[in-house]
């Protein structure tokens, strides 16, 4: 039987499906498939060493999250197309010698809003976050024909940095740097800040600033009723939760991973089994 030894690094991870999504899947497929956490706060080591001993370990490959995504970026010996033009990493895999780096959050993503919100108006989109999964997202809704890309993060710099990299990407009139005032015009927001994971409570944007008729995604999927989400569907607003998002990106690393192809479909329903809930809520 082959066997992998796969790991999760970043920090507040005690809550992730990772483990559970890739070692059901790896059952399914007769796969021998450890999964570990290895938590930043726990572990007090940089990212970089972190790295060097996962691969002095043996490990096959790590998925990178919060809040390393792109801290990883140096200590990699190759980084795939896509995820150079993202400038961030989830996806490590470590093979012949090699750490090579890839991003399986913007496909995630792009999936999971055309499945969960097939007919979201993308005329003009607010995105919150310009950090790595930020970039993602950013790279995915552009992809899938956003209009104009409003990018908003507490760090300026930051988000102006990712908008750069979008309009050489997309082109000039794709992507700008606003604020939270540009909602009052936008058909959506995309959240893609830690705020309302289980270890960062609250929302990032207050209830007004929402208007019924708008869509409103948030990557965060522990819990899957964030505070932001509570919020929008009070004020009328159609809601997207991150829960498809990290099945699908958990089913693209696993490909990179093993070689294997899994089952989508089949992650969906073990994502709805450990959650009591649907992975798209409208």
């Amino acid at each position: 039987m082959t066997s992998y030894l796969i790991g999760l690094v970043g920090t507040g991870i005690g809550p992730s499906l990772s483990p559970a999504l890739h070692e059901r899947e790896a059952d399914e497929l007769g796969l021998r498939y450890l999964y570990r956490r290895l938590d930043l706060d726990a572990l007090a080591m940089p990212i970089g060493e972190v790295l060097a001993a996962a691969r002095t370990a043996g490990f096959d490959g790590l998925n990178i999250t919060h809040p390393v995504k792109q801290r990883v970026l140096p200590y990699l010996d190759e980084i795939a197309p896509e995820a150079a033009a993202l400038g961030a990493v989830n996806t490590v895999v470590f093979r012949e010698g090699l750490a090579t780096g890839h991003n399986t959050d913007m496909t995630g993503f792009a999936r999971n809003l055309t499945q969960g919100l097939p007919d979201a108006d993308l005329d003009t989109v607010v995105l919150l976050g310009a950090g790595g999964a930020g970039a993602a997202v950013a790279h995915a809704l552009l992809s899938l024909g956003a209009g104009r890309l409003i990018v908003h993060d507490v760090d300026s710099v930051r988000a102006g940095i990712l908008v750069a990299g979008l309009r050489r990407r997309f082109g000039e009139e794709r992507a700008r740097a606003g604020s939270l005032d540009d909602l009052r015009t936008a058909d959506g927001l995309v959240h893609a800040t830690p705020t309302g994971m289980a270890a960062y409570p609250g929302s990032p944007v207050p209830a007004g600033a929402l208007r019924p008729g708008m869509w409103v995604a948030d990557i965060v999927y522990r819990p899957l009723e964030t505070e932001l989400l509570k919020l929008a569907r009070e004020r009328g607003c159609r809601t997207l939760h991150g829960g498809g998002m990290v099945v699908f990106q958990a089913a693209d690393s696993f490909r990179l991973f093993t070689g294997a192809e899994p089952d989508a479909d089949r992650m969906i329903r073990h994502f709805e089994a450990l959650e009591g809930k649907p992975a798209h809520v409208r």
